[in-house]
């Protein structure tokens, strides 16, 4: 007599053969590899810089510059610990250095930038060009560039890093080296890049080396505040970020690295913006003032130099409830990635 074979047990001893053959049955994963909107891998999250500031100043104490090399806290998002990123493709952390501290020269694939959040008297040196930092500035190493970093003024210098490194990583296309000395030597005029692109849409054209990133090693403070202070009340701004500039490629008029773009918006007394969510995965940090983000019906309430993360897709807005005092913030995004690959998708709500 012959038994027909169970097809249920003929169809798992399939699937396993194949498993062991790198080969998967697609239509067991169209679910998950098509879905019908973007996952919720990051989540909305807040990180309130009073409570992390403490952290900073003990292990500044307790830890030398030698031992950490970049003594830095991550801003790992609950939902994306795995890859040490902020939100999907970029990373957020606060570094410390301490006056007579020199953080050791070296340089990696990933883009990166320095947004100065308090201190006096520190520079970064990027390809030989002395950088020198205050509060609200923006500081651009473009990958693959040289950089250290020193301290010679008093009290603890922080500011923010950004880089694009969960990104890279993900690519297999990551590198680093140490330089072979703890800090470069000065090859050009201190914050010359900063001094040759200031004047606005005048830049300097026996330049040659127009590459993707910005030329500009500073985008200072007291320019920005100049451009709010321009604007003033004479325009009204967007209903969904107020009055918001980008920080741009001198070359180009686009992002200032091909992998992020970052903004700076003042929201007026009684601002209250419309809500928006986009396909571009958004880090903010607060430069001044208070006020409210609502993401995914969610509200955090934020105050002066706070981070927030926004993931892709997630609806949010910004409230700024006082009657008397502006709220700034700055933002970085993975905007340029997106757009680049057309995946980038708006919708106000």
């Amino acid at each position: 007599m012959t038994t027909t074979p169970d097809p249920d047990v003929r169809t798992d001893t399939a699937y396993a053969e194949m498993d062991a053959l790198g080969v998967g049955a697609l239509w067991r994963h169209l679910g998950g590899l098509f879905p019908s909107e973007p996952p919720a891998r990051a989540i909305p999250y807040h990180w309130d810089y009073r409570r992390l500031r403490p952290y900073m100043l003990h292990f500044a104490d307790s830890l030398s510059i030698e031992e950490a090399q970049r003594r830095v806290l991550m801003l790992l998002n609950p939902g994306m610990r795995d890859t040490s990123a902020t939100v999907t493709g970029l990373y957020a952390g606060i570094q410390i250095i301490l006056p007579g501290e020199q953080a050791q020269a070296h340089r990696h694939s990933s883009n990166a930038f320095r947004y100065i959040i308090e201190g006096a008297g520190a520079y970064t040196t990027v390809s030989g060009e002395r950088v020198h930092m205050s509060p609200g500035d923006l500081l651009l190493t473009p990958g693959w560039r040289w950089h250290d970093h020193y301290h010679e003024g008093e009290g603890p210098m922080m500011w923010l890093d950004g880089l694009d490194f969960p990104l890279v990583n993900s690519l297999d296309t990551a590198f680093f080296e140490l330089y072979s000395d703890a800090a470069q030597k000065a090859s050009v005029p201190d914050d010359l890049s900063s001094l040759q692109f200031i004047h606005g849409r005048l830049n300097p054209s026996w330049i040659g080396d127009r590459g993707p990133s910005s030329p500009i090693g500073k985008y200072p403070w007291t320019e920005t505040a100049r451009a709010f202070e321009a604007i003033a009340d004479h325009a009204t701004g967007s209903e969904v970020d107020g009055i918001s500039l980008e920080y741009t490629n001198p070359w180009n008029g686009g992002p200032v690295m091909p992998t992020m773009a970052c903004r700076v918006q003042r929201l007026v007394p009684g601002f209250h913006g419309v809500a928006r969510r986009h396909t571009a995965a958004t880090i903010l940090h607060v430069v001044r003032g208070e006020g409210m983000t609502v993401v995914n019906g969610e509200e955090f309430h934020w105050h002066e130099k706070d981070v927030l993360a926004v993931p892709s897709w997630a609806s949010y807005r910004h409230l700024n409830d006082s009657r008397t005092e502006d709220a700034v913030l700055f933002s970085y995004s993975n905007e340029p990635v997106v757009k680049a690959l057309g995946l980038y998708r708006e919708e106000l709500l």
